[in-house]
Parts: C-alpha cells; sequence; structure tokens
C-alpha cells in the first residue's frame, strides 16, 4: 500500500513539473556559464600595467582631446585605419577616431589579410584610439572600461591599441584568433585582452612589431599552434 501510494505521488503531474524544476535549471545554467565564457586572454591588473609600460617606454603622450589628436593626426604620428574587403569599422565609431599608431595599423592590416585568407569574412574594428575626454565619458557608462589616467590608465589614449570585434564570430574563428594572437604575445609583439562586457578582442601593439614586420619576408597567414611556441623565442 504505502509503495503504490509512492509510485502515485512520483508519477503525478504536480511532482514531476516540481522535480524538473528543480533539477534542470541549475544544471542549464552551469553549462552556458562555462561553455560561453572561457577566455585565452582573461583582462587583468597585471595585463594593463604591462600596457602602460609600453607607452611609457615609448614615451608617447596620453592624448587629452581633440586638439592634441588632430595635431598627431597632421604630423603623421597617428595614421588612418583602412576599410576594405578584408576589414570594416563598427558604423558606431566616430571617422575621427578611426585612427592608431602606424605600426597597430600595420598589424591591423596583417591580422585581417590572415583572417580573411581563412575565413573569407572580414575583421571588424569596433575602437581605436581615444582621447582622455572621450575615456572619461565611456567610464561614466562602463564601470569595466579601464581608467583615463594612472598606472592602469587605458592604452586606447596613446594610439597602440585596437577593439576588433569578437561577437559574432563561431568557435573556429575564436580559436584561430586565439591562435594568431598567443604567437604574438609570445614575441612579445601584443598584450591582448577577451573584454566580457563588450565582447571584443582588445589588443595593444608594441612598437616593436614595427621593426619585426621588417625582419619577415612574407607575414604569414597561418600561425603554429600555441605549443609550439617555447620561451626561446620570445623578443628581447
Amino acid at each position: 500500500m504505502i509503495l503504490t501510494c509512492l509510485l502515485a505521488c512520483v508519477c503525478s503531474p504536480l511532482f514531476a513539473a516540481t522535480t524538473t524544476t528543480a533539477l534542470r535549471k541549475p544544471a542549464r545554467h552551469h553549462r552556458l556559464h562555462w561553455t560561453r565564457w572561457n577566455p585565452m586572454f582573461r583582462p587583468s591588473h597585471e595585463s594593463l600595467l604591462l600596457q602602460n609600460a609600453e607607452v611609457d617606454r615609448l614615451e608617447l603622450p596620453r592624448i587629452q582631446d581633440d586638439d592634441e589628436l588632430e595635431s598627431l593626426k597632421a604630423s603623421g604620428a597617428l595614421q588612418p585605419i583602412i576599410a576594405g574587403e578584408t576589414l570594416r569599422f563598427d558604423p558606431r565609431l566616430d571617422p575621427s577616431r578611426r585612427y592608431c599608431r602606424p605600426w597597430t595599423r600595420d598589424f591591423v592590416q596583417d591580422i585581417s589579410q590572415a583572417y580573411y585568407h581563412r575565413f573569407h569574412q572580414q575583421i571588424q574594428v569596433n575602437s581605436a584610439v581615444r582621447t582622455v575626454k572621450v575615456q572619461k565619458k565611456l567610464r561614466r557608462h562602463n564601470r569595466n572600461a579601464a581608467p583615463a589616467e594612472g598606472e592602469t590608465a587605458s592604452s586606447h589614449l596613446a594610439g597602440l591599441t585596437v577593439d576588433l570585434q569578437r561577437g559574432g564570430m563561431t568557435p573556429e574563428q575564436i580559436h584561430w584568433m586565439e591562435r594568431y594572437l598567443f604567437y604574438m604575445k609570445a614575441l612579445g609583439l601584443v598584450e591582448p585582452e577577451e573584454e566580457r562586457h563588450q565582447w571584443v578582442f582588445h589588443i595593444m601593439v608594441s612598437g616593436r612589431y614595427a621593426d619585426w614586420r621588417e625582419t619577415q619576408d612574407v607575414v604569414p597567414v597561418e600561425r603554429p599552434e600555441p605549443t609550439t611556441v617555447t620561451a626561446d623565442s620570445r623578443a628581447e
């Protein structure tokens, strides 16, 4: 009699609905959390310090306002990023800020060509140079954005950095990007982060990229697996 009552309770619609709800929700949430966000390059305080160390090594100014920005454009210290077959811009990016340092422009050109060669799709630039004024405004709306001042200030302020769209990429495309950036980071040529809030690859390009690029007869369109890169291959 007790067994019959127990089976009746387990098989009842009310019990089934309650049990299903209690068991499935946590499992589904846990699975989505780990499959959707497991980046190779997590943002960190240490990464911001490395980016600012490169800005200081190159003795670059943090661009304060539009007047200073326009002066650097006029002198050629900042170069325009050119859209084309392999590269596009987020249409919300102000045309006046589609600029960066010459070696960063070359890096963007190289990675977009390699990406297009592999996937026949464009890479999208979401952000490039910023001024301190723009960064402070951004901070008011996005508390995850780097400060406009101090030892962890955004490297966008020096024109070294671009944000490339990560959202919308397939797992294969994300893996390809991470391999490419792993190789460049191992050589000491970039300092990348994968930002979750904006869903972009934030990439600071070292001034050493220009010299390294001069030594390459052809910039390879495919990079070796990360396991093939050793500490001995790091740039000095």
